[in-house]
């Protein structure tokens, strides 16, 4: 108990060490008691930096092998993208295998792929990374008694010199291009300083990785990182682009692909394997150029099926009038004003979806004490908890940002109506969108038309995707943005829609959610929209 710093830690570290006992599958879903970002956790769990593979003394009874074992005889196998990348990525550096070789790989929810895979090509050092070194070293260390007097001191002063480089970015939390730090000396001598610390602590675990396997792991996972540093510090590919991201406490240095296309295209091209990507939000417009392009499928033949579900009279679209620019100050009061006769038309029982955690602060305290329905907030529980929440009352408004525009299933009159604030653009100064933008203007390519527009759709469709999920719910979208009727891209966006009634007047609200509903027994899948594109 010395090591335990409060009694929750001891608490928490007590209810694992009992479910790890019970647990059939060591999923850490399943162990809702403890927090995700529980103290203890870090310290029970293995990551694919400090795994110790085959020479872990429980490597028969991992509960990861278990699985892969399992995988290996399975004929149908459901993993996540990101599962499925982890071992492309060993095959191709000739590490191993995750997953079995297969005859065909279908992905659902293919919008999300290139995030993915530009997370996989690319690379990323993080504090996180850094502190996780530091902190298996020592253990290491004492654990296999290497002896080496200076391990200890050398993998305190990596975690000070990651600390440090912290706090050289400036106390607020940003994300920006490592072009922006040119020319902050602070900074650089941070940086400089733990490229120092790190290399000095990995001549050390070279040197004491001979006295355990543990610590030998510690030296690759040194070197790697070292590596990684030099690489996003000194000299960046041309063809990706250099980044940062930072916390209140933490940071990430990455480097991200500027085009995932040839490099994907590689894995699909030629062999006998088919690939079949699915999802209700491929097509722009009824197109699909702009994923294939994404991704290097220009070959793919593609498809495109009706939804199950009747919007016509389902669904009513509400635009509303008068509202100002996106830009302009007051614009979320607006929207809020514009937003309260419809949530008592709708009686409570809302999404109100925002594009930036600003906009969704700032309509939470407007919305404080106006409303006589439940006002659940992103942010001040967690996300399925909101959810179970939402569903139980019944009436509830719930205000989402960015992980409720999409993934969200709630079916039946718990939620009635939809309210987007904004077109989900990408923040203008996001890093990797403006080297990407700048890369097609060089190549004298339109990068709105191109990339922003196209990419804003998509992100709009499952944004509204979240109302109608059965064949018996009806409900109200209400888009407040004014550029869908005030600007000549707006018809891209609402002809990438279901096609369903639309209406300016708030009267023609009110009657819909005032009509009986019909009475449909038939309960139908939640697919919406699904697009198809296979090779």
């Amino acid at each position: 108990e010395a090591r335990f710093t409060s009694d929750r830690q001891i608490v928490d570290f007590q209810q694992i060490k009992g479910w790890a006992g019970r647990t059939r599958t060591g999923d850490l879903a399943e162990m809702t008691e403890v927090s995700e970002d529980s103290y203890i956790w870090p310290r029970v769990t293995s990551t694919a930096d400090n795994c110790l593979g085959g020479a872990c003394p429980r490597y028969e009874d991992c509960f990861v092998n278990r699985a892969r074992r399992a995988a290996l005889a399975a004929d149908v196998l459901i993993v996540n993208h990101h599962l499925f990348f982890a071992d492309l990525a060993l095959k191709e550096d000739g590490f191993g295998q995750l997953l079995p070789g297969v005859e065909a790989v279908i992905f659902d929810e293919a919008h999300q792929l290139p995030e993915v895979a530009s997370d996989f090509l690319g690379l990323t050092l993080s504090s996180h990374q850094l502190a996780g070194l530091a902190r298996d070293a020592i253990a290491d260390e004492l654990k296999e008694k290497s002896g080496v007097a200076e391990l200890a001191p050398a993998a305190e002063g990596v975690e000070k010199a990651a600390a440090d480089l912290r706090l050289a970015f400036g106390v607020e939390p940003r994300r920006g291009a490592w072009s922006e730090l040119d020319g902050n000396k602070v900074f650089h001598a941070a940086l400089a300083e733990l490229k120092s610390r790190l290399g000095r602590l990995t001549e050390i675990l070279e040197r004491a990785g001979a006295k355990g396997e543990g610590l030998a792991n510690d030296f690759r996972r040194a070197a790697a990182l070292l590596e990684r540093l030099h690489m996003i510090g000194d000299n960046p590919p041309p063809e990706y682009v250099a980044w940062f991201e930072t916390t209140a406490r933490a940071f990430s240095l990455r480097l991200t692909p500027l085009d995932v296309a040839a490099p994907f295209a590689r894995h699909t091209a030629g062999g006998k394997k088919s690939w079949i990507f699915t999802s209700a939000t491929l097509a722009v417009d009824k197109n699909f150029s702009h994923f294939q392009a994404r991704l290097g499928l220009a070959d793919a033949a593609t498809g495109l099926w009706d939804s199950p579900f009747d919007f016509q009279r389902q669904a009513l679209l509400y635009l509303p009038p008068g509202l100002p620019a996106p830009a302009a100050p007051d614009y979320t009061a607006r929207v809020i004003e514009a937003a309260l006769p419809v949530l008592a038309a709708s009686r409570g029982r809302a999404f109100l979806l925002f594009t930036s955690h600003r906009a969704l602060r700032t309509a939470a305290e407007l919305l404080a004490g106006r409303l006589e329905y439940p006002l659940l907030v992103q942010g001040s529980m967690p996300r399925a908890e909101m959810l179970d929440r939402f569903r139980a009352h019944g009436n509830a408004v719930l205000l989402g940002a960015a992980s409720f525009w999409e993934g969200v299933d709630v079916r039946g009159e718990a939620l009635s109506c939809v309210i987007i604030d904004k077109l989900p653009f990408a923040a203008p100064d996001d890093p990797v969108l403006r080297a990407r933008a700048a890369a097609l203007e060089e190549a004298g390519r339109n990068p709105f038309i191109e990339l922003q527009l196209p990419e804003a759709v998509l992100a709009l469709k499952q944004g509204v995707g979240r109302l109608i999920r059965d064949v018996g719910d009806r409900g109200v979208l209400m888009l407040c943005d004014p550029r869908l009727t005030g600007k000549g891209y707006g018809r891209i966006f609402l002809d990438s829609l279901p096609t369903m009634r639309r209406t300016r007047h708030l009267d023609e609200v009110r009657e819909f959610f005032a009509a009986p509903a019909e009475n449909i027994h038939v309960h139908g899948e939640a697919v919406g929209d699904r697009t198809l594109s296979a090779s």
